[in-house]
């Protein structure tokens, strides 16, 4: 096995391991499409985490300065910038998306507080949005003006569902995406929160903010159409199964405290089979 195939194994593992949603969803793609978002995920999921291990912020600005240094043609043998290498010479990618990126990993090292939804969405652009338009060029080529609008939708979406999903786990790293209106609107307070009690109070909260999700995944599929057929799919199915999280989290009474809600194998392959 060469090494570029090596490194793309490597990043195929990284994924496999860390989103069986995404790994599902985008199983569907041709083979050199698939390896390229493979290997973008192992990348962000490189910068994620450096930030969930604690790291101090300058590791994060090593593999940013190893990122720049990247772009310029230098980087170490290691597998994922092996694999990205080769995926930034068989498409176009966006260098900036890339960069946004890491600025989004970096509002998590300085432990912000989000006080509105305006902010929680430009946390979501960063963090979210920016891997949509990383995926744009190897799943649409040529098409990246026309569908970067409803991408970043999408982002909006996934990222909403995945701060719905871990309040517990991000209250446990002392992070909460919450925006300070919402609770305050509803008479929400932090300790119950704190106390992984899912109150009426928080449950106005959570809906509130899945209905803002559900409305963005639909807007985000306004042009699935102007996907190529091999990756409209995989786009779709990563959709679908992502907003399924909202409906398990609902079955579990709102206990985003003391369980991980997840959609089951099963559930992935009945959603998938009316896409595919």
């Amino acid at each position: 096995m060469n090494r570029i195939s090596a490194a793309y194994d490597h990043c195929e593992s990284v994924i496999k391991h860390h989103s069986k949603t995404f790994f599902r969803a985008f199983s569907l793609l041709p083979k050199n499409q698939r390896k390229a978002v493979w290997a973008v995920y192992a990348f962000c999921r490189r910068a994620d985490d450096i930030v969930d291990e604690g790291s101090p912020p300058e590791v994060l600005d090593r593999f940013e300065q190893e990122f720049e240094l990247f772009l310029e043609g230098t980087f170490e043998e290691q597998p994922i910038w092996i694999a990205l290498d080769d995926v930034f010479k068989r498409f176009n990618m966006d260098r900036e998306a890339f960069r946004d990126m890491i600025k989004g990993q970096r509002m998590d090292l300085a432990g912000r507080r989000y006080m509105t939804m305006d902010d929680v969405l430009d946390y979501s652009y960063h963090v979210a949005s920016t891997v949509g338009l990383m995926l744009l060029p190897i799943l649409a080529p040529g098409k990246e003006k026309d569908l970067r609008e409803d991408g970043i939708y999408l982002g909006y979406a996934l990222q909403l569902t995945n701060i719905l999903r871990d309040v517990g786990e991000d209250l446990d790293r002392c992070r909460l995406y919450l925006p300070q209106d919402l609770l305050v609107k509803h008479e929400c307070s932090v300790e119950d929160l704190r106390d992984g009690r899912s109150t009426d109070a928080f449950r106005l909260v959570w809906e509130e903010m899945a209905g803002l999700a559900e409305h963005y995944y639909r807007l985000s599929m306004r042009t699935i159409g102007l996907y190529p057929i091999y990756s409209r799919a995989p786009v779709k199915g990563a959709a679908l199964l992502y907003k399924e999280i909202l409906n398990e989290v609902r079955k579990n009474g709102y206990d985003v405290f003391s369980k991980k809600n997840f959609v089951s194998g099963n559930e992935k392959e009945k959603i998938i089979s009316t896409i595919s």
